[in-house]
């Protein structure tokens, strides 16, 4: 039963647990008073966002008493309905007298939490809100809160957040020498096991990010859909991940589930394709060069975190490199990013930037550095490049070919610019 007492309980334990979170800084830059929301995967670190946000305000003399933090997985407000929400209101002024600032942590466990969100807003509260269903990005709950918040991607630790958060700093010189083996060490960590803040804690990492893709599966993806066929929405997923570094098209994804003897349809395909998007598990990417119809129908997919990719791979690096490439020009340049595939294959590329990216985890003869640099070439010839990358496991230096400067860097060195 969800009454006010239970929800002045909650905010009460709120002040003894906020000023003790240890907090690890993130690179999200935000409006001293604009109301956010924060949207990604379980466990990306949305809560380590909202702790910093209010270490920072107490920092800046707002009374603790004023920040009212509630965590909708908390057990006890399982249930909570929309009507419910405004107990919030009603047991903060309970308590004192004051204009609280709210943080609302998966806030998406409420249904029609968006119209409390938007009465907030109007009523001029400072509000920060969190979640791990991309559907609070989507057009028709931005109608509903009318501009009145800012939405922000947040993903698992970038390459540098990762660093810091192990105590290693950059200095002046760190491309070089010692600090450059210490930087290239805790690469190999992170490459092969990603960014969730939480994992930095744990040896066995693999168990602790099969518990965190449990999670997911069992409570976002068949629990919140209601699905019925586990085993089909699973090997979907394998499939993806298992094709990542190939555009795939939904009948042809379907056609590799039926070959396996397992019933499904393109449109259940589709289905799970967007439960996946929505849980902040995978994103994708369209061809450039493609027509309208392909665009929406043939992508390239790839898995938010390499943690998580890596759950379904044995040993495959190449797909490793070009997925944790993928993140981070997802985080650059967001929907402006695509590949292009039309007689050329080039991985990445930013038409708005005239930038292109190939990825190759090795380059050990000169077959595949013409292949590489040759596709690249190409492209220049039809749409003029401003900059062209090879991003490599370890292999650095610069060629010029055709008046193009094309750049071979090591991964952990991009990561890092």
């Amino acid at each position: 039963m969800i009454d006010k007492e239970l929800i002045k309980s909650i905010i009460s334990e709120g002040y003894e647990y906020i000023p003790q979170v240890n907090i690890i800084h993130r690179e999200i830059e935000m409006e001293e008073y604009g109301n956010y929301v924060f949207v990604g995967v379980r466990q990306a670190g949305k809560s380590y966002t909202l702790y910093e946000q209010m270490q920072k305000k107490i920092a800046n003399g707002t009374p603790l008493e004023n920040l009212v933090y509630i965590n909708f997985d908390d057990e006890r407000l399982y249930g909570m309905k929309a009507e419910e929400l405004d107990l919030i209101l009603q047991a903060n002024y309970s308590l004192r007298e004051n204009q609280p600032i709210f943080f609302f942590d998966e806030i998406q466990n409420v249904c029609g939490w968006e119209n409390f969100a938007r009465r907030l807003a109007n009523q001029k509260y400072e509000v920060y809100i969190t979640g791990s269903n991309a559907k609070m990005l989507s057009r028709d709950i931005q109608t509903i809160l009318g501009g009145r918040y800012i939405d922000i991607a947040v993903y698992p630790f970038s390459f540098k957040e990762f660093l810091s958060a192990k105590g290693i700093k950059l200095g002046t010189r760190w491309q070089y020498g010692q600090k450059r083996g210490e930087i290239e060490r805790a690469f190999e960590e992170y490459f092969q096991w990603g960014g969730f803040p939480e994992l930095l804690h744990f040896k066995e990492k693999r168990v602790w990010l099969n518990g965190l893709y449990n999670r997911i599966f069992f409570n976002d993806l068949i629990v919140r859909n209601k699905i019925k066929n586990e085993e089909a929405l699973r090997l979907t997923l394998r499939k993806l991940a298992e094709s990542l570094c190939q555009p795939l098209s939904f009948t042809r994804l379907c056609n590799m589930i039926k070959a396996v003897g397992v019933s499904c349809s393109t449109s259940t395909v589709i289905e799970y394709i967007n439960h996946f998007t929505d849980s902040c598990l995978i994103f994708s990417v369209q061809n450039f060069a493609s027509r309208f119809v392909e665009k929406a129908t043939t992508k390239k997919f790839y898995f938010v975190d390499n943690g998580l990719l890596n759950l379904f791979l044995l040993n495959n690096q190449s797909a490793l490199l070009e997925n944790i490439c993928a993140i981070e020009m997802k985080k650059r340049y967001g929907t402006r990013l695509y590949y292009y595939l039309h007689n050329i294959e080039v991985d990445f590329y930013v038409p708005d930037e005239n930038l292109a990216i190939q990825v190759s985890y090795k380059l050990a003869d000169e077959n595949t550095i013409k292949r590489e640099t040759d596709a690249l070439l190409k492209l220049h010839k039809l749409h003029p490049l401003n900059k062209a990358i090879i991003i490599t496991k370890d292999e650095e230096k610069t060629i010029t070919k055709n008046d193009l400067n094309i750049e071979f860097i090591p991964v952990w060195k991009w990561l890092l610019q």
